[in-house]
């Protein structure tokens, strides 16, 4: 097939998570024989430079500087109608993207176009009405601020959490119409977008993950070694690392006192740098986190806000490292309470399941097995890109 891919961000480093799906999903269809040129928007000047590590996989690339969208210009969308899809360069957020859009339409045809991102690319509509397409913004923006909303307890900052929301809102109930399908990663986003607006074509593909690349040694630590991973510029990351070493560890270490925290992922701030000591490592980005899933007994991930598939959970899955989570760290994943993960809310359910691993190893390395098990069966990158193929063929036959 010939596939134009335009993309809120550019598909480097995959560690990144709103860049793991472009990523990989355009090596895996390069590989399949498809040809893809790439639309995507650059957010620094290291961008630039690390084309050459993908460019392989597209058939061409192109990045331009993501513009500056202002709250005034959300609102105008919001409340004006015939501002909300723009139909020329000149009313769109980006007329660099726009033209470059439309000058690849006017010299290539596709059979598909498939645009990654939300409020960053949906405004492309127009020029895409006519070719078969599929949207990904990844995750329900609502979903991420009713669960922000409902963790804030200051009254002020509630209060502006709110009004984010009704924004959000207002956009996920009109943003994505008239493409032909939009691509959720967990179901619970999917039905998000529907309550929003039922006519939204809705379906979930998940992300997936390198499972040559996170493969287990066999190794098998015996230290009681906690980790956690996340880019700490995304708020529910950050929020549960804080959690974590606040409220969860303290209370491991009093009773464990060789125990140990790796709080792993770049962009640490200030707060969480100072939650370093003796017993909690935080260790900034690391270029790979392999070996601290295999010298840790447990992957730990007391997330309570954000939306969307966690990759943080596949790759400790993957890497046959022990996984204790809420519930909303799950989404998306078919797990089984104790099949494949010990689930808790609270701070008291985390830390029981956490005291129940340490002490029983056979446990350990049943769930260690299924959750590998699990991974293999539904979260390859090779699967994930199957079943875009098929929605792909989807889309193109009803168009005809």
């Amino acid at each position: 097939m010939e596939i134009l891919m335009i993309s809120r961000c550019p598909p480097y480093p995959v560690h990144d998570g709103d860049r793991l799906i472009p990523g990989h999903l355009g090596r895996e269809l390069n590989k399949k024989m498809h040809s893809v040129d790439l639309l995507a928007f650059y957010q620094r000047a290291s961008d630039l430079a690390d084309v050459p590590f993908y460019e392989r996989s597209f058939n061409s690339v192109q990045l331009f500087r993501e513009p500056r969208r202002s709250r005034l210009s959300y609102r105008q969308r919001v409340s004006r109608a015939d501002a909300r899809f723009p139909t020329r360069a000149e009313g769109s957020w980006s007329p660099e993207m726009w033209n470059a859009v439309q000058d690849i339409l006017s010299t290539r045809t596709y059979d598909v176009i498939h645009l990654f991102g939300g409020v960053q690319v949906y405004e492309y509509r127009h020029l895409v009405r006519d070719i078969p397409n599929i949207i990904v913004p990844y995750e329900s923006y609502s979903l991420w601020m009713d669960r922000a909303v409902d963790e804030e307890q200051n009254f002020l900052l509630r209060q502006g959490k709110k009004a984010m929301r009704r924004m959000a809102r207002s956009f996920e109930s009109w943003m994505f119409e008239g493409y032909d399908r939009v691509v959720v990663l967990a179901d619970r986003d999917a039905r998000t977008l529907r309550e929003l607006n039922p006519e939204t074509p809705a379906v979930v593909i998940p992300n997936g993950v390198d499972t040559e690349y996170f493969t287990p040694t066999g190794y098998e630590s015996t230290e009681p070694t906690l980790v956690f991973t996340g880019n700490y510029d995304y708020g529910p990351n950050l929020d549960a690392a804080l959690r974590l070493a606040h409220d969860i560890f303290p209370r491991i270490h009093q009773k464990v006192p060789q125990s140990r925290l790796y709080i792993i992922g770049k962009n640490p701030p200030p707060q969480l740098l100072a939650c370093a000591s003796d017993s909690i490592e935080v260790t900034g980005f690391v270029p790979d986190l392999r070996p601290y899933f295999e010298q840790s007994l447990i992957f730990i991930s007391p997330l309570r806000l954000g939306a969307g598939l966690k990759n943080k959970v596949l790759e400790a899955m993957a890497m046959q490292c022990p996984v204790v989570a809420t519930p909303l760290s799950c989404d998306g994943i078919p797990v089984r309470q104790g099949q494949h993960v010990l689930l808790g809310n609270s701070d008291d359910d985390l830390v029981n399941a956490v005291f129940r691993l340490f002490k029983d190893k056979q446990l350990r390395r049943d769930i260690a097995q299924n959750g590998r098990i699990l991974i293999e069966r539904h979260f390859t990158w090779q699967r994930v890109a199957e079943m875009y193929e098929d929605l792909y063929l989807q889309v193109m036959d009803e168009r005809g």
